[in-house]
């Protein structure tokens, strides 16, 4: 198992007030991401437990595509990786975005 964490600085939070959020489920090579409104309006904390080691380099540089692109101020968010692809996983990052900004 390999543990990492990535801590951004954002331009800005996120939209919305919604507090915390889930999607994704661990199966089927998949992933579950939980995102938690409790950091500073321009920090964003992304931590991954990954069963597949090795692939710190692709989860950085997705990592990194989607704070550019959602400015996820403010979010702690938590994966559960159970071997998605880099696409499925921008995918279900930007799910949880959209989640929170209701």
């Amino acid at each position: 198992m390999e543990s990492l964490t990535f801590r951004h600085t954002t331009k800005k939070p996120l939209p919305g007030s919604v507090p915390n959020a889930i999607t994704g489920v661990v199966a089927s090579g998949n992933l579950e991401i939980l995102l938690e409104r409790v950091l500073p309006p321009d920090a964003c904390e992304v931590a991954i437990e990954t069963p597949i080691a090795g692939y710190g380099a692709v989860w950085e540089a997705v990592v990194a595509d989607f704070v550019a692109r959602a400015q996820p101020g403010g979010l702690r968010i938590s994966i559960n990786d159970g071997g998605a692809r880099p696409d499925t996983v921008s995918l279900r990052l930007l799910q949880g975005a959209r989640l929170m900004e209701a």
